[in-house]
């Protein structure tokens, strides 16, 4: 008998080494794969993505196709690092610099679906627009819809306006971003603006967070019932196309991965 069990139990034993022995093979087989997926390229386009007809709008280099809003040039508070247009911070707000100001792309756009991936600062805020319009003496968000871009934990905008409206990802002022998952400050989000035919869907971080119609009576019920009829009478009335844009509100912000696809 004593035999016996000396020898099941070598068994056992000589089992649960080579169980093991095969696991590490597993887990060093496993480890050994994931270290060699490449991180995706910053600022390129896949080639799915370029038979599916999208365009880079910002090669992480030069700022070629971009211009300050209501200006010629390219604004020196921008700067380009690490592949990314970088909002230099000034610490004054909505005062911004004077060398500073919102930036856009130099082609207006009508029907299509944005990609951008964005970073904010602590305690920072930014913005991505549509369809603005260039009018002298105003500012771009007089003219075009807003898609938030904060730092909800130390921005004391996440705290006001209603519902949650001036939160990441939410129409600003206007409608809230649901679910709420933006990631915290000094991590990169994903935003998807989708834009067609006057239905505009906002995405963040993978989730559809906010849709509205433009144009519609629903449309012109909200706007009438919130701030912007007082700084712009027409503001319901958005523009069929316009120009895309990042806002310099005196904060730390970057911008990568553009990209484009046209929907018309």
């Amino acid at each position: 008998m004593k035999k016996i069990c000396s020898l099941f139990l070598a068994c056992t034993i000589a089992f649960a080494v080579s169980a093991q022995s095969v696991q590490k093979k597993v887990v060093e087989k496993t480890v050994q794969k994931v270290k060699t997926v490449a991180a995706p390229a910053l600022n390129k386009l896949t080639p799915a993505e370029v038979t599916a007809g999208w365009t880079l709008l910002f090669d992480g280099k030069t700022a070629t196709g971009w211009r300050g809003y209501n200006k010629k040039d390219f604004p020196k508070g921008w700067e380009i690092v690490d592949g990314a247009f970088h909002c230099i911070g000034t610490g004054t707000g909505e005062a911004g610099s004077e060398t500073g100001g919102d930036i856009i792309y130099d082609k207006k756009l009508k029907n299509f679906d944005l990609k951008v991936e964005w970073k904010i600062s602590k305690g920072g805020n930014s913005g991505i627009f549509i369809l603005g319009q260039e009018v002298a003496g105003w500012p771009i968000w007089k003219t075009a819809p807003e898609m938030q871009v904060l730092d909800n934990d130390n921005h004391p905008d996440a705290m006001l306006g209603k519902d949650g409206n001036r939160k990441a990802g939410s129409l600003y002022d206007l409608i809230p971003a649901k679910p709420q998952n933006a990631k915290p400050y000094g991590q990169w989000n994903t935003s998807e603006i989708i834009c067609f035919k006057g239905t505009i869907v906002f995405k963040q971080n993978g989730a559809t967070v906010v849709e509205f119609h433009l144009w519609t009576d629903d449309w012109k019920k909200l706007v009438k019932d919130s701030k912007f009829p007082e700084l712009n009478p027409n503001w319901a009335d958005v523009a069929k196309e316009g120009y895309i844009g990042f806002q310099d509100h005196g904060d730390d912000v970057w911008y990568r991965n553009i990209k484009i696809k046209s929907l018309d």
